[in-house]
């Protein structure tokens, strides 16, 4: 399965951000938005067979919004240039792992986690992190994840956060005020009909990362 429209249609919008051109390009919106609906559809299915979490889970509950919430932002331009999707149990807008995919020419890519999480959860993490940090580095250990993802990626705190002494023998995980993974892809690879499948392995080696997340904040 390609987004290969898709990516011209966003392509297109990054030139083109106004309502002008977004009206009179929405029948061409509204097939590329079915076309990345029906994608992270057939995603959720082929996923039940490793994640059993987003059983249930329908594409449309998934993906953000392309309007910009412009109210306090110097940027007036109305429309995101991306197509994004959490898929994670709860949908969208759930603090559970997610695993998200990121349409946008020139900068497309897969990732996971949970992303800026409010301090309650962020805290519950980094007590995991503090109690069993054994398990999470031999996820990201793991040749395959070093491959896909290098490293945990997130902005870090300067210093250790509360409650934990700057020499913690993990301080630089519990530094992390997110936890996630990317993968970057590039344009001709959303354009090929091998992304659903890449897409899938990605996800499956980003499993057991998002497993340690859900245990932490469960």
């Amino acid at each position: 399965m390609s987004l290969s429209n898709s990516l011209k249609f966003l392509d297109q919008l990054a030139q083109n951000n106004s309502k002008e051109w977004m009206d009179a390009n929405k029948s061409w919106y509204q097939e590329c938005r079915k076309e990345f609906i029906a994608f992270v559809d057939e995603l959720i299915r082929e996923m039940q067979t490793f994640e059993p979490a987003v059983a249930g889970l329908e594409g449309r509950k998934c993906i953000f919004r392309i309007n910009r919430d412009i109210r306090f932002s110097n940027d007036k331009s109305p429309y995101k240039i991306n197509f994004g999707a959490a898929i994670s149990e709860g949908g969208r807008h759930s603090e559970n792992p997610s695993y998200y995919f990121h349409l946008q020419p020139g900068e497309n890519f897969m990732g996971g986690g949970i992303y800026m999480p409010p301090g309650e959860v962020l805290k519950k993490i980094r007590q995991e992190v503090d109690y069993n940090p054994e398990e999470l580095k031999q996820i990201v250990a793991q040749r395959k994840f070093q491959d896909l993802f290098g490293e945990i990626r997130g902005e870090k705190l300067k210093t250790a956060p509360k409650g934990y002494p700057k020499d913690h023998p993990n301080i630089e995980f519990l530094k992390l005020k997110s936890y996630v993974v990317l993968h970057p892809l590039a344009d001709a690879e959303i354009s090929g009909e091998a992304l659903l499948e890449t897409t899938l392995e990605c996800f499956r080696v980003m499993k057991p990362f998002n497993d340690y997340l859900a245990v932490a904040v469960s």
